[in-house]
């Protein structure tokens, strides 16, 4: 029995859960990733690389330090791992990423469009604006770079350029409440603009009010 048995059992059930409700965008496949960062420890936990979800257990869930040294199971840890690190890195406040590649956040990653602010709630948990992150090879230091620049503005979600979403927050439960946010807004927006019609969007002082209280309540 591992050290990491109960982190390694939530990511591997916070996979399982994405991927039977298509957030993947494929159940029979293995994109996206999920992780969860252990700061007292400083250990990630990781999904591994190339495993489709259906035939995962969580023992190929991988544990690796912030340098990428693998401490637990026998699968090799996604490669996006770095993506994770450097998150967890730029942003104490994060302690999960979710990496999807979820249908209607993935319409925006092809049409290369930011989400404004248009709802309450959306404003308040995922931030005011869910932006572009700039395309790069998954894997790479430049997809590295630009997630860490971006994610510095302090929001929970982001749409990357011809790739998918990235959704993270405080532990999984909120990671994962997030990309079903976004998935949502996403799937409004993009039936709201097929419309033709203006797109209504918050009045800047109904912005400045909840990210006010946002600032105050972090």
């Amino acid at each position: 029995m591992s050290t990491y048995d109960p982190q390694r059992k939530q990511v591997w059930q916070t996979t399982r859960w994405l991927s039977e409700n298509g957030f993947f965008g494929s159940t029979l496949g293995s994109g996206g990733n999920v992780s969860m960062f252990d700061r007292k420890a400083e250990m990630v936990i990781i999904t591994p690389s190339g495993k489709p979800y259906r035939q995962m257990s969580a023992e190929d869930i991988c544990v690796v330090d912030p340098d990428m040294r693998q401490l637990a199971g026998t699968l090799p840890p996604s490669t996006e791992t770095a993506m994770h690190i450097g998150i967890y890195r730029n942003r104490p406040d994060v302690n999960a990423v979710v990496h999807t590649h979820q249908p209607y956040a993935s319409v925006f990653a092809l049409i290369n469009k930011p989400i404004p602010a248009l709802f309450d709630e959306v404003t308040v948990e995922l931030g005011a604006r869910i932006e572009i992150i700039p395309y790069a090879f998954s894997g790479s230091a430049e997809l590295v770079a630009n997630v860490q620049r971006q994610t510095k503005n302090g929001a929970n979600c982001y749409i990357l350029q011809n790739h998918g979403a990235l959704n993270i927050g405080r532990d999984l439960t909120q990671a994962m409440r997030n990309a079903e946010m976004l998935e949502k807004v996403c799937q409004v927006y993009y039936r709201a603009l097929c419309t033709g019609e203006r797109i209504s969007r918050l009045p800047e002082a109904a912005l400045q009010h909840w990210m006010k209280l946002n600032i105050k309540n972090s």
